[in-house]
């Protein structure tokens, strides 16, 4: 029925036009008829066959012929929206958008253009791989109105995706899931109120504009939606991102958090003479290995250039790019499209789904050209290169340079192309040839690049480094030394974004001998020849080339220590207990070959290895081994077993037929905070427990389907903020509620044996507080003893008598009713002692610190802490712990190794701190603090909430409140804001998990919070100095900021002050905190990344650090009207700590 396409989608326009206009005629109401553009039954990113992946069944440009015929006959019929949807591949998609812009640019108008991806499971990919995010920044440049997800997933498995589709959409969002799954007959059981109702909840959330129905919803469905959905406030519409943003397989943000972008060059044939051989033999498969190396090495673009006379590029850029679009490992980067032909680069274009790069155009051939392959790459929805050069030819100087990438920058922003989206290359030429010439062109380049950077706003630079070393080829030290200097000062002082590089032998910038660096600067920079020689940095540079390459092998010896002349078993005992991991490997696979000794693998694990590790647990257990030891201990342990893992499978024996216990671990839903649970994961594991980690922000159907599939001996559950006690109270009455008998520890910052004997006992009897990591063997070896029973028997009585403790404790406090306590506020004398200055700005700033900077005022003593690393006195503390003769030895070795780090992540800005400060006009109103639009006070636009202290007091000290401390009306009064953030380290944890380095990784997510913790410190000093300017006098050390040495204080929601974390929305939406910084807020109000502060900040010289304390039930009443939230609802946010009376479930 093909022929008959066009003639049904005409007609069917038509009928449901006449529909819609004869409801009109009935009603008043306008109807819009959407023409529906389907993901047509082939898949251009997929291959039928899974002997030839690089084969496709349907071309890109018979996709565009398809969607034009029905997109034309769809607006023939009357339609007023286009709609393209269902989509589960993005690459089909794409070729619908490109057919319905060309469509209507050729017909003179322009309607709605609605794009609809599908989530085929709960993996939150489409069909053909792509993340929601992907999906979205390759859709982003369609001229959208709308960006949604419809069909596969009913309304609960939709929710996270269209959650994080509606963060970062900036057109409308739209969603229209199925009516629930389909059952076993393949029908769907969801009523219509029910999928109303969680409609509903989708508009209440802010996540949606438009609803609907998809498979199994019925006219009823799509009534009960209506009804449901009237007069609820639908999300405001997004707001354009002005930051670079390419994909893959998954999203790459190109800001100044991504740092600089590696671009694999091997897949290019002017790059890897290895890889020209591939393509010239037809090798493709390993001509692909070549692009999955490249991204293993750390390749975060991948290049591919098949520009050769003797091959016809067309066929294989489109051969290359199918197969490994066929490669998750490969494809979940963005692509580099690169040719200097340009119907090669479409080519290309055709095979992508994701936002590729295409390299390049140019003005070479004139303006016409140049805006004309501008606009296609435009459609496309690609970022593009922009190599500078022109009419004259290619920009040598500076000077050139720079002028054509400015001509070229105008023209492209004249046609509408994003600026974000443009990269120039101002050409790294070739140096050191020994014509004078060219021996500037180095500098050339690095100034061009920092004008570039400086000038054109949204600009970034690339640019291809083998040119550079060309006259060295053949000496590849040179050539890599060259190329990592030139990078290290274009990035550094340049500003340079990203560079076509092999990543995978570049070396690290201070790792290259002074000698070489000297020379290879000297030449770079084109310094005067030096007055001691008689020739130039050239002839310098060349003569140590010559030298290199007459260099043979010749390692030094090493010397070995003592120890490994001990008996092999004593050798591994040794490696454990001191943490050794050099030799571990050798040494393990040398017991593997005694079959005699060891006929199995497990054998080894469960001898001299556990055996190894019994050692550390009982010198930890003893005290004699401290947390840092023990960490580094199981790093070495997991490389052992990691080594003999592939041995035991093909000896068919695997940890599941031990009898090792094993012990399941989360963090609980909405908390990012996992720090202490990965400690006490490495000290469980190094006593023999099997510990399966379900990470962070762990939902409870996560937890319950890990119990089935897992059957742990051990539930974990940890959290830091206190929304998390009120989830795991939820887990612990889901366990109840389904029979399940496990132990439940419990354990987390602002977890207590109190809290976990008055509200979780209550309902499951079997849940245990955890005090630190040294607790859990001991408590986990009661558990799964022979005196389990009496144990369990002990720890109720122990919470029995707690629980009756704290109920009695909270009858006999004495309380003050709400209004006495206002009574006996704190009152300032604003005329006596006013209101701090007026800032220099009103609004918000995002600020960016250098992490040496911060450095100094890091709070050493919770990294300590979180070491479980305690002096006894006189040495406690920080650098009094230092002198402790039990743990000073190893807590200098610990603040050693810290200080390494920090300055290895400073030195290679592998972490990066942001923050956000903002000033708002304000005056007290009550316990509120209102905020508004200007400092012309007439229109109020938000207010904080505060909350004021109840429990009887026995002096004349006043009951608290945070809006005390603001003048009232009649008065200008400021408020302060900051939010914090150390970024990075999910990066850095990934690299070390790989690596299975638990001390590593424990010790980046250490640092990570001090870092931000500092950088807290530094921004609020920075206010009161600077900024806001209300403090002056001496200097302030890191000491006094600790002590609080300042004026003024800086309270944070969800902390003594203010207990509820709901305020944090309010400073999110006031700075726009997400959007200009990327911090963002959990669904329980936990910040993300987890290395993150936020706070109020208050100017007056009164202001006070105070606890609320807990609160009557009447404050909390009138606190709820205030919120306009039930009771309820106020009761669950403010939670067990902050309630002075029993809440009603």
């Amino acid at each position: 029925m093909e022929h008959l396409s066009a003639r049904i989608n005409v007609e069917a326009a038509k009928i449901a036009k006449a529909a819609a206009e004869e409801m009109q005629a009935k009603d008043g109401v306008r109807r819009y008829v959407c023409g529906a553009v389907g993901p047509t039954n082939r898949t251009c990113s997929i291959s039928p066959s899974v002997e030839k992946p690089e084969y496709r069944n349907i071309k890109y440009d018979d996709l565009i012929s398809a969607y034009s015929e029905q997109i034309n006959a769809l607006l023939d019929g009357g339609a007023d929206i286009l709609l393209i949807e269902t989509i589960f591949d993005t690459l089909n998609a794409k070729a619908a958008l490109f057919a319905a812009n060309t469509v209507l640019d050729q017909r003179g108008v322009r309607v709605p253009i609605m794009v609809s991806g599908t989530i085929t499971d709960a993996s939150g990919r489409t069909l053909s791989g792509q993340t929601t995010e992907a999906f979205y920044t390759s859709m982003r440049h369609g001229n959208l109105f709308s960006i949604g997800l419809n069909c596969a997933l009913g309304t609960t498995a939709m929710r996270p995706h269209i959650e994080r589709l509606s963060e970062i959409g900036e057109a409308w969002v739209t969603a229209y899931p199925n009516a629930g799954l389909p059952n076993a007959m393949g029908e769907y059981d969801q009523t219509p109120d029910e999928m109303a109702e969680e409609l509903k909840d989708f508009l209440r959330s802010g996540f949606v504009n438009m609803v609907g129905g998809c498979c199994g919803s019925r006219p009823s469905h799509i009534a009960a939606i209506k009804k449901a959905t009237e007069g609820v406030k639908p999300r405001p519409k997004g707001v354009r991102n002005n930051t670079m943003v390419l994909s893959g397989l998954e999203r790459l943000v190109v800001d100044e958090n991504t740092g600089f972008l590696n671009i694999g060059e091997r897949c290019n044939i002017a790059g890897s003479l290895r890889f020209k051989r591939l393509i010239k033999a037809g090798d493709y498969d390993s001509a692909m290995a070549i692009a999955r190396e490249q991204v293993e090495n750390g390749a975060t673009v991948i290049d591919f250039n098949l520009d050769d006379g003797l091959i016809d590029g067309e066929l294989a850029i489109t051969h290359l790019i199918n197969l490994c679009v066929s490669d998750p490992d490969i494809s979940k980067v963005p692509f580099m499209i690169d040719s200097s032909n340009f119907d090669v680069i479409e080519a290309g274009l055709k095979c992508v789904q994701g936002k590729p790069i295409v390299n390049s155009i140019s003005l070479k051939a004139g303006e016409e050209q140049f805006l004309e392959h501008a606009r296609i790459v435009m459609k496309y929805g690609a970022a593009l290169v922009v190599m500078a050069f022109d009419e004259e030819g290619q920009a040598a100087t500076e000077q050139d340079k720079i002028r054509i990438c400015k001509r070229a920058y105008y023209l492209l922003e004249g046609i509408g192309f994003p600026v974000e989206d443009i990269i120039f290359d101002p050409n790294v030429l070739t140096i050191a040839t020994g014509l004078e010439e060219h021996n500037n062109y180095g500098v050339d380049f690095l100034n061009a690049t920092k004008w570039i950077k400086e000038n054109l706003p949204g600009a970034k630079v690339s640019g291809g480094l083998s040119n550079l070393s060309f006259s060295f080829r053949g000496v590849e030290k040179i050539r890599n030394a060259m190329h990592a200097i030139f990078l290290f000062h274009a990035i550094g002082k340049s500003k340079m974004d990203m560079a076509i590089v092999n990543a995978g032998t570049m070396p690290v910038y201070n790792d290259i001998e002074q000698e070489l660096v000297d020379l290879c600067e000297d030449v770079i920079f084109n310094r005067p020849k030096p007055a001691d020689k008689d020739q130039t940095s050239t002839e310098l540079l060349t003569e140590l080339a010559e030298k290199y390459k007459s260099q043979k092998g010749g390692a030094a010896e090493q010397k070995v220590d003592e120890w490994r002349n001990l008996p092999l078993e004593e050798r591994l005992s040794h490696a454990l207990v001191k943490g050794i991991v050099n030799h571990i490997v050798d040494d393990v696979e040398e017991c593997r070959r005694d079959t005699a000794a060891y006929p199995k693998c497990l054998n080894i694990i469960e001898g001299p290895l556990m055996k190894g590790m019994g050692i550390v647990g009982d010198l930890f257990g003893s005290g004699k081994m401290f947390l840092p030891q023990v960490i580094k201990s199981a790093r070495v342990m997991k490389k052992a077993v990691g080594h003999l893992i592939p041995f035991m499978e093909a000896e068919k024996v695997g940890t599941e037929e031990t009898a090792q216990k094993s012990i399941l671990l989360a963090t609980v839903k909405g908390d990012v905070h996992d720090i202490g649970k990965n400690i006490v994961g490495v000290v469980l594991g190094c006593n023999n427990y099997k510990i399966i980690d379900l990470g962070v922000m762990t939902p409870l159907p996560k937890i319950m389907d890990a119990i089935k599939t897992e059957n742990p001996d051990i539930v974990g559950l940890s959290g830091l903020i206190t929304p998390s006690l009120d989830e795991m109270v939820t887990v612990a009455k889901e366990f109840k509620r389904c029979g399940i008998t496990k132990p439940l520890l419990i354990g987390g910052a602002t977890t207590s044996k109190m809290h976990t004997a008055v509200k979780l006992h209550t309902h499951y009897q079997n849940t245990i507080h955890v005090l630190d990591a040294s607790k859990s063997v001991v408590v986990c070896g009661s558990l799964l003893g022979d005196s389990c029973e009496e144990f369990l028997e002990d720890t109720s009585e122990v919470y029995d008598d707690l629980r009756k403790e704290y109920w009695d404790g909270v009858k006999d406090r004495k309380y003050l009713t709400i209004q006495e306590a206002r009574a006996k506020k704190m009152v300032i004398d604003f005329d006596k002692t006013p209101p701090a200055c007026k800032p220099t700005y009103l609004g918000s700033k995002v600020v960016h610190y250098d992490i040496e900077d911060i450095i100094p005022y890091i709070d050493w003593n919770p990294f300590f802490q979180v070491w479980q690393l305690r002096g006894k006195y006189p040495n406690r503390g920080y650098p009094k712990l230092f002198n402790c003769p039990e743990v000073g030895v190893e807590a200098k070795k610990l603040h050693h190794d810290a200080m390494n780090m920090l300055n290895d992540v400073a030195k290679h800005k592998t972490l990066k701190l942001t923050g956000i400060i903002s000033y708002y006009p304000v005056n007290q109103d009550g316990d509120d603090i209102i905020v508004y639009k200007d400092d012309e006070r007439t229109e109020e636009v938000e207010r904080f909430l505060g909350l004021r202290q109840q429990v009887h007091k026995d002096t004349v000290e006043p009951y608290y409140c945070l809006s005390d401390f603001i003048a009232p009306k009649g008065y200008k009064d400021y408020l302060g804001q900051l939010v914090c953030a150390c970024f990075g380290t999910e990066e850095l944890i990934a690299k070390y998990k790989e690596v299975n380095d638990d001390y590593s990784i424990i010790m980046v997510e250490a640092i990570a919070d001090r870092l931000a913790e500092g950088l807290a410190e530094v921004m609020h000093k920075d206010m009161r100095r600077t900024s806001w300017g209300y403090e002056s006098g001496d200097a302030q050390t890191a000491d006094d900021l600790i002590k609080q040495n300042y004026k003024g204080i800086r309270p944070a929601p969800g902390y003594p002050s203010q207990p509820d974390h709901q305020e944090k929305l309010k400073m999110w939406k006031l700075a726009s905190v997400k959007d200009q910084t990327g911090i963002e807020l959990t669904e329980s109000l936990a910040m993300l990344p987890a290395a993150a502060v936020s706070a109020i900040v208050f100017g007056h010289p009164e202001s006070v650090y105070f606890g609320v304390g807990k609160v009557k039930e009447d404050q909390v009443a009138d606190y709820a009207k205030r919120r306009n939230v039930s009771l309820k609802q106020c009761e669950h946010d403010l939670g067990f700590n902050a309630l002075a009376y029993e809440a009603q479930d």
